[in-house]
């Protein structure tokens, strides 16, 4: 089957308000008809939304059977979650209101059984209690839905066009960035299932800020209450989505696009075609670092316009909804987008050059205290994604490493060592647009080859050992090296004063508060208390014959040298015991980017190019 993007036309479909980037499918479809869904919540406090399928055959040779599928995943977040699980009352009536028989095969198809009716209705409730970017909620002040964790689809009929009504509770609007379609009040139409799937619906009272950006007009949509500020929320998304399309040649490939934002206690974010789905805290957008957070999670969401969506890895589309759907690219589709999230923030005055590479420091220096990096590459991440990312365990520190953090670091050292290799002519901007233009227009999808080839391309040299090394490897990055093409250097020792610290007392184990209990949350393989015994969940009663908590532990800790030993009194589960653990020794200070001396004109040339800045600067602390 071929998985390719369906642009020939292009035109007819931005002409029609439909997204250019509706999916091609080979034509399934043996049978003219069409597929007409309504969704209603009549009792809204229920949570349940309640949905219709209309199917009408035009002709007479319809088959005997067919089989209604529920997705198994969303497009953006790579889990099995199951939708099916929601479901309840099913029912298949014909024309005159007659049952028709139906079974379920499997945890998510029902086979009806037709009955040679040319037009009948499936009927079925979906509970919708879940409040994500990725879910559906329903409750007295709101719906919102995915649409791959509402709809089913005919099997082998993705390429069907269709319609979805939705009957609202008066004085609700509806909010979705399908086109409207002919008839009745808040219908919409979709040229096929996988751009129907990519069309999230909010209803409600909704608030809307608007402006445009070359003449298109965006907006953002929000439900909740919050500390922020309208105007504010205007100019500085508005800013971003022009810094973004400018780094991508300046093309807006949309007719119009919506952020869905959804205020309540903590955030997510899933892109979308033309649409985002945002959830933030609703008294998170002061002070300034916390609204720069929001800011972050927008760059972030709004790249994927063209890095997933457009640009796609080899199997991210058409879908497969019944299955998972397996690449290596995630520390692209992702972390490259982490990655472009900063810088974004940069080159639209949003962020300083200081935080930007303070925040590339931390993330560093994260890195190097999961010992993780040592057993999972990002191509390794990547693939496991489906059933570790989503499914973390006290473990997964020493077994993992995520590919939105190692891919974020790797796209900003393998855009340096473009620009490097390139005397500052070429970068992974060039990457990006050329992949753009070569895959996504040509309607092809990109393999991890392609992606190694067109950043070669860029670099005018081979760069077969950091993909070797840093991306199906796990070596230990080199920073500097790539760092230097920018005049920078990053310092992991904090000796750049040119005397080095002395070591502090290193347990190796993350400790939270949980009401008046210590717990402990994880051991870092290697460490002193993974080698002596100190297991993720044991309760730490007292710390040398003391009462501890967090707070005592870590004060008591830092009296400590490497190599002194403590006594921990544990409770396992319910058994209570004793711990005599030597301490260990390790540096604990902060990863500091600095520039470094006698740089070249070159390397400031590089860095006001790849920062979008006008100087480069003396000091960064």
């Amino acid at each position: 089957m071929s998985r390719r993007f369906l642009s020939a036309l292009a035109a007819t479909f931005l002409t029609l308000g439909v997204c250019m980037s509706i999916l091609a499918r080979p034509n399934q479809s043996k049978h003219q008809q069409t597929i007409a869904f309504t969704v209603a919540m009549p009792k809204p406090h229920t949570h349940l939304l309640e949905v219709e399928i209309h199917i009408n055959r035009e002709v007479s040779n319809w088959p005997a059977e067919d089989l209604f599928v529920m997705p198994v995943w969303t497009p953006g977040s790579y889990m099995v979650r199951e939708f099916a699980r929601h479901v309840q009352d099913f029912a298949v009536r014909d024309a005159a209101g007659g049952n028709l028989s139906w079974e379920k095969v499997n945890k998510n198809s029902w086979q009806v059984r037709t009955n040679g009716a040319r037009e009948y209705r499936v009927t079925y409730r979906v509970y919708a209690n879940e409040m994500s970017a990725r879910t559906n909620h329903l409750n007295s002040e709101h719906a919102f839905w995915n649409n791959a964790a509402l709809l089913m689809y005919l099997d082998g009929h993705l390429n069907l066009p269709s319609t979805l009504k939705v009957l609202a509770p008066e004085p609700w609007r509806v909010a979705t960035t399908l086109p409207t379609a002919p008839g009745p009040k808040n219908t919409f139409r979709a040229e096929n299932f996988d751009v129907l799937y990519d069309s999230p619906f909010e209803v409600s009272n909704f608030k809307t800020i608007s402006f445009e950006v070359k003449s298109v007009p965006h907006r953002i949509v929000i439900h909740g209450e919050g500390n922020y500020e309208p105007d504010r929320l205007r100019a500085d998304v508005s800013k971003i989505v022009g810094t973004q399309i400018e780094l991508m040649g300046g093309e807006i490939p949309y007719p119009n696009y919506t952020f869905f934002l959804h205020l309540g206690s903590t955030g997510d974010g899933l892109e979308h075609l033309n649409s985002t789905s945002l959830r933030f805290p609703r008294f998170a957008f002061k002070p300034e670092m916390r609204y720069r957070d929001f800011l972050t999670l927008v760059a972030h969401e709004f790249f994927h316009v063209w890095n997933v969506k457009r640009i796609r890895p080899d199997v991210l589309g058409p879908f497969d909804y019944n299955r998972e759907n397996y690449t290596k690219l995630l520390w692209v589709a992702e972390g490259i987008t982490s990655y472009y999230e900063n810088l974004t923030l940069v080159r639209a005055g949003l962020m300083s050059q200081r935080d930007f590479l303070g925040k590339f420091a931390s993330q560093a220096e994260s890195l190097y205290n999961r010992p993780g990096r040592h057993v999972m590459s990002v191509e390794e991440a990547s693939f496991d994604a489906w059933i570790k990312f989503y499914r973390q365990d006290e473990n997964a520190v020493n077994s993992q490493v995520d590919y939105y953090d190692k891919g974020a670091i790797l796209g900003l050292l393998l855009d340096l060592q473009i620009r490097g290799a390139s005397q500052g002519a070429k970068s992974l901007d060039d990457v990006m647009r050329y992949l753009y233009t070569e895959f996504y227009k040509k309607n092809r999808n990109y393999t991890p080859e392609d992606f190694q080839k067109a950043s070669e391309l860029m670099a005018g040299q081979s760069l077969e050992q950091f993909f070797d090394k840093f991306v199906r490897g796990r070596e230990e990055l080199n920073y500097n090296e790539a760092l230097a093409a920018a005049g920078l250097l990053l310092d992991t020792t904090g000796s750049s004063g040119g005397i080095k610290p002395p070591e502090q007392a290193y347990l190796g184990a993350e400790l939270v508060q949980e009401g008046d209990r210590l717990i402990v949350r994880r051991v870092l393989e290697g460490g002193p208390a993974y080698e002596q015994g100190l297991n993720a969940g044991d309760q730490i009663v007292a710390f040398n014959n003391m009462r501890a908590t967090r707070e005592f532990f870590f004060a008591r800790l830092a009296e400590k040298k490497p190599g002194d030993p403590i006594s921990l009194t544990i409770f396992r589960a319910d058994d209570l015991s004793t711990l005599l653990i030597r301490l260990g020794g390790r540096l604990q200070l902060p990863y500091v980017i600095s520039p470094i001396s006698n740089t070249s004109d070159l390397q400031k040339r590089i860095y006001r190019s790849w920062l979008g800045v006008t100087q480069f600067p003396a000091a960064l602390n």
